[in-house]
């Protein structure tokens, strides 16, 4: 997830500051808040109408405390959002929305400019809803999921999760149910706390070396790394503003390996350090858009964000070079015997099939057709969570609620945009990639054919 470290105060215990060629910096190295130049393209009334979006988002911060992801505009827009009742932001949201459907993009305006209207219209529709969930209106999982990001995952029938379970059951023979096993398997794979910084260090630098060989970024982005503990997440980055991150990292429960690489380039390269360090340089310096210098984390915005992290470990790391990488690098940093890599990542690969497990758990969940128990139960039967891990994505959902469809759904669109768009090029992969990172677009656009639409 990503998420603004300013609303939290940083963690000095267990520390790590990744420095040299990881290109990274203490928090209190923070560039000053840039102000945005005028913009390139667009009407003037755009950004007028994109700076009291701003404004909303920031008083809607004031009753939802995870609602305002990352903001580093004009602290004087942040002093002036002063709390103020759903009611009015809500009246204001629709009459702003009003007068962006009253000031569509002229016939022949450039592609980006009609993105950045429906992005912007679409975002203050999110952020009604999102006043509607405050006031207590009641959605269903879908069509909350819908209201806020802008899709729906589509149910999956059981028997799904079974036959993976199946091949599973004969990848891992053995006495006992099959989640004992799963679990005694994958905790041969715990990186050892001494070991956990030094692994994911190195896992940072591949991310980034593979990442700068395709996508070029600004002089001076950075991040610092933080672990941390008593979370719902497994990992976090707090976009800072200046092209600078802090990642935060959940020792609450044992690092599998596998996590070592996820984590380093969904939180940093190519995933969300890079997604919004690329946003604040094309659309907030150089076209001087306001709106993208805050992020609600309730919005479409969210499933573009988490859908690029996700793919972006594969775009980084295809499946050949990553099991290469964890044999010469990740496994020796933790400790690991390297022979049993291949083995370990055919598992995981079945494993991971299981994904949308989590998504029906959370449906029957917050449906009403699961209570938190059996919820839990869900989790461990047909994801093969662990207990205290299926306890830990309950709470996760009771914070989240359908924001974990933009994970694994978010990845699915985001790949199939990018094969539709790129094919099996390698080059044309990863510039289809750094398009859309760049870009205002929307889930519902991502089923369009080619990068460019």
């Amino acid at each position: 997830m990503s998420r603004a470290a300013a609303r939290v105060p940083l963690r000095a215990s267990l520390l790590a500051t990744v420095a040299g060629a990881l290109g990274c910096g203490t928090p209190t190295d923070r560039a000053p808040t840039q102000t945005a130049p005028p913009a390139a393209g667009g009407s003037e009334s755009m950004q007028v109408l994109a700076t009291q979006y701003v404004s909303l988002v920031l008083a809607m911060g004031h009753h939802d405390p995870d609602y305002v992801d990352a903001y580093y505009g004009p602290p004087e827009w942040r002093a002036a959002a002063v709390k103020r009742p759903l009611a009015d932001i809500d009246r204001d949201a629709a009459a702003l929305a009003g007068r962006l459907a009253a000031d569509v993009p002229s016939e022949g305006a450039e592609p980006i400019d009609v993105l950045r209207h429906r992005y912007l219209f679409r975002q203050l529709e999110a952020l009604r809803a999102r006043v509607k969930m405050l006031q207590r209106t009641k959605l269903s999982f879908d069509e909350e999921s819908k209201a806020l990001y802008d899709a729906v995952d589509p149910r999956r029938d059981v028997r799904e999760f079974e036959a993976v379970l199946a091949r599973l059951d004969k990848a891992l023979p053995g006495p006992g149910p099959l989640l004992d096993r799963y679990t005694r398997f994958r905790n041969g794979y715990v990186i050892p706390a001494g070991r956990l910084d030094a692994t994911f260090k190195a896992a940072i630098d591949g991310c980034r070396q593979r990442t700068l060989a395709h996508v070029s970024l600004p002089p001076g982005e950075r991040f610092t790394l933080e672990y941390v503990t008593g979370k719902s997440w497994s990992g976090y980055n707090w976009y800072q503003g200046g092209y600078r991150s802090v990642i935060q990292i959940n020792t609450d429960l044992p690092i599998f390996v596998d996590r070592a690489i996820d984590l380093a380039c969904h939180e940093g390269y190519p995933g969300h350090h890079v997604y919004n360090v690329l946003l604040e340089k094309a659309l907030v310096r150089d076209r001087g858009w306001p709106e993208y210098q805050v992020y609600a984390l309730f919005s479409p915005q969210s499933l573009i964000a988490e859908g690029t992290a996700n793919y972006g470990i594969e775009v980084a790391f295809p499946p050949a070079d990553r099991l290469a990488f964890e044999r010469e690098v990740i496994f020796p940093a933790a400790g690991l015997d390297p022979a049993g890599a291949a083995r370990y990542y055919e598992v995981m690969g079945l494993a991971d099939q299981l994904s949308y497990a989590g998504n029906e758990a959370a449906r029957r969940y917050l449906d009403g057709e699961f209570d938190a128990k059996a919820a839990a139960t869900w989790l461990e039967t047909y994801g093969l969570y662990s207990p205290v891990r299926a306890q830990q994505r309950v709470r996760f959902v009771d914070q989240y609620r359908s924001y974990v469809i933009n994970y694994n759904l978010g990845k699915d669109l985001v790949a199939r945009y990018i094969a539709a768009a790129a094919g099996d090029d390698p080059a044309r992969r990863w510039a289809a990639f750094v398009d859309l990172l760049a870009s205002p677009r929307l889930p519902s656009s991502l089923t369009a054919t080619g990068a460019g639409r």
